[in-house]
């Protein structure tokens, strides 16, 4: 049974919506630099409109009033704030946030912050980006500045959004910004990522804020066979998808020695800052990943990192997971994979597990608005409505889950992507930016609606 006081949200980041990317004195971002670079972005898109949530954010806050939910998880574009990663905060860009967290209110809506939505601002990339120590006090001195501006009005905070994927799509294979090719050469940005959670959690409590968390990618990982070496395999992988990102924070050690020592030092002393207590623990779910022993004769499935390709001599390969219906990115439909995760977090962590969200889960389809004038998504119904099932689930065994954020709001720039998967609730006519409710925007308001009446 899901809680009366469960929170229904929305999410969005920065960078994929807000375009306006040089207004009011915003700096240039590693997402930025990389949209530049030919071949990196599909079709050569860029965000530099994106869906204009800049200037039309209000429209946006309206229509998240109308869908009845109880909070938008939004990200603060740190280029935006400070322009070259460090010193005083710029006015313009701290006062659009001022200004939208002020609307949400308005409207009801609780704002709930991401800091760090992986648009680093490219003079910290040229000082070393996440390779070095120093970006990880950057990131607590950002935190800080942020708080002091909207701390007394944000109901939840959250520094980092999938530190896994920044390691491994930004910095192993290069498929995401800033394109390092780093293979296990990526495990220090792992623990750089770590720290600035870690030490921005302390920032942001010493300025006064409070309900504090993370958005972290999390998901079953499941051996190919029952084959001794697809078991290990796949153990390895969980280990460094799952436990790597989860376990300095919730029991402050990493789950292998050999991961330990790969870390710059000093190791033990920050791992006391990267476990700071948290208030919640956000789960981010999309898929879980096949995995088995390396085939010399096979290749892997380079789904898994959306078309990048894993180093060679892994000691583990990711295999087609079939048998589900797929979304438009190829990724297979799991609901139950939500409720494995959570209760496999619940089974590890017991006591040390905070309170959790699911801070992210969402599927793209190929949405076109018909001759109607309306957007029948019964795919992104249907997802949500069983992974809404699958947290209940969840809830039923002993998991003390929170809240949903629907992936996303709106359509919008999908990183490598491009313009070409559709997520929101919301379509959004790159062209004119006019904004079309989808079917399943009136499902999930229905169905809030309902939750609402029956609790």
């Amino acid at each position: 049974m899901i809680p009366r006081e469960f929170l229904w949200g929305v999410a969005s980041a920065a960078f994929q919506v807000e375009g306006a990317l040089t207004a009011d004195g915003r700096g240039r971002s590693i997402w930025d630099t990389f949209c530049a670079q030919p071949g990196r972005i599909r079709n050569g898109d860029n965000a530099d409109v994106a869906a204009d949530h800049y200037h039309r954010y209000r429209e946006d806050v309206a229509l998240m009033r109308e869908l009845g939910v109880d909070a938008y998880r939004f990200s603060i574009s740190w280029p935006r704030v400070q322009p070259t990663g460090s010193g005083p905060a710029n006015p313009a860009g701290l006062d659009f946030y001022d200004r939208l967290v002020d609307e949400l209110l308005a409207a009801g809506i609780k704002p709930v912050v991401t800091l760090y939505h992986w648009d680093l601002p490219q003079e910290l990339q040229d000082a070393g980006g996440w390779q070095s120590r120093d970006t990880a006090a950057r990131l607590a001195d950002y935190a800080a500045l942020v708080a002091r501006r909207l701390g007394d009005r944000v109901h939840l905070w959250m520094p980092i959004n999938e530190p896994v994927v920044v390691t491994m799509f930004g910095h192993a294979v290069g498929r995401h910004a800033p394109g390092l090719e780093l293979g296990f050469g990526a495990l220090p940005v792992a623990h750089h990522l770590l720290l600035g959670h870690g030490q921005a959690v302390r920032a942001l409590r010493a300025e006064g804020a409070g309900t504090i968390g993370i958005a972290s990618n999390h998901a079953p990982i499941w051996p190919a066979s029952d084959d001794p070496a697809d078991v290990e395999a796949a153990n390895g992988y969980d280990t460094l998808v799952n436990w790597l990102f989860a376990d300095p924070i919730l029991r402050g050690e990493y789950p292998d020695p050999l991961l330990a020592a790969a870390m710059p030092g000093p190791v033990e002393e920050d791992l006391r800052i990267i476990a700071e207590p948290l208030d919640f623990f956000g789960i981010n779910y999309y898929q879980p990943t096949l995995v088995g022993a390396p085939d010399p004769d096979g290749e892997a499935d380079s789904s898994v990192l959306e078309g990048a390709q894993l180093p060679a001599g892994l000691p583990f390969a990711p295999r087609a997971l079939t048998g589900y219906p797929t979304t438009a990115f190829g990724w297979p439909v799991v609901p139950d994979g939500l409720r494995q995760i959570l209760t496999t977090f619940k089974s590890r962590y017991g006591e040390q597990l905070p309170p959790v969200y699911i801070t992210e889960s969402g599927c793209s389809y190929h949405d076109e608005v018909g001759p109607d004038g309306k957007v029948d998504d019964q795919e992104r119904i249907a997802y949500h409505r069983a992974h809404i099932d699958a947290l209940g689930q969840a809830i039923a065994e002993g998991v003390d889950v929170r809240g949903y954020f629907v992936w996303s709001i709106t359509d919008n720039f999908e990183w490598a992507e491009g313009y070409s998967q559709r997520f929101g609730l919301i379509h959004i006519d790159y062209q004119t930016q006019r904004r079309t409710p989808k079917n399943s925007y009136y499902w999930y308001r229905d169905m809030i609606r309902q939750h609402k009446e029956a609790a």
